[in-house]
């Protein structure tokens, strides 16, 4: 059975949404940041004041906490209309470590909470990892962030996280560049009208995947925005 979408009240320009094991709902379109040229403040602030954009992805390693605070402020959305996902690093593992860098997370985006965390995941786990967090641990995570795209598709992983009520997340929705040069996606592209990072965006999102592309350019961001924002019609019908 796939991932069934529903809209959010707080999600403004018709992004549809993911129901999580813990009843919260996480937008199905985010916008991923990076530690490689993967961050710019005047994209963040357009795509949260004009593109309707209200889930963010950022981690402590990427370097740009502080630098989203500053941008989340000055787009005015409210903390409680935003879904922000950060990430630990290794040296973080461990009971009082993880809280202490949740804590300092928190501070340098300047939120009050992630809950101090609502909601738990994890990142580029396989079924192997999952079934032995499974024995060690008492919560299931309810995010799974993965590689997804056309040409990596594991959809073992994708069947087994969603028969445990694991939301499967995407990154590199457009495989680091690759998937706009594809003769296949482009000739789909041609043939509705679109782009080819449209192309592969919505095709995952109706996969009931969610989906974080990266981009530090304005008009990228409006371009990847334009044709997702409706297109939960389709997976409703």
């Amino acid at each position: 059975m796939g991932a069934r979408l529903s809209m959010a009240a707080w999600a403004p320009l018709g992004f549809p949404t993911l129901r999580l094991g813990n009843g919260l709902h996480i937008p199905v379109l985010g916008l991923g940041t990076s530690h490689q040229g993967g961050y710019s403040h005047d994209a963040v602030v357009y795509a949260l004041q004009k593109c309707g954009i209200r889930h963010i992805d950022t981690a402590k390693r990427y370097g740009c906490e502080l630098l989203l605070q500053k941008a989340i402020k000055e787009s005015d959305v409210k903390r409680e209309d935003l879904w922000i996902t950060t990430k630990l690093w290794h040296s973080d593992y461990g009971y009082e470590n993880t809280q202490q860098a949740c804590l300092d997370s928190c501070k340098r985006l300047g939120v009050q909470y992630l809950g101090i965390c609502r909601s738990i995941g994890v990142s580029n786990f396989l079924i192997n990892h999952l079934e032995q967090l499974k024995e060690d641990c008492k919560i299931t995570p309810h995010v799974n962030q993965v590689e997804y795209h056309p040409f990596q598709r594991p959809q073992e992983l994708v069947d087994y996280c969603r028969s445990r009520n694991i939301v499967f997340e995407g990154y590199c929705p457009l495989a680091k560049g690759e998937a706009l040069t594809h003769p296949i996606i482009i000739q789909l592209a041609k043939k509705y009208g679109k782009t080819p990072a449209q192309i592969c965006i919505r095709w995952s999102i109706q996969n009931g995947i969610v989906t974080i592309p990266k981009s530090t350019k304005i008009e990228r961001i409006r371009e990847n925005c334009e044709y997702c924002q409706v297109c939960w019609w389709d997976r409703e019908r």
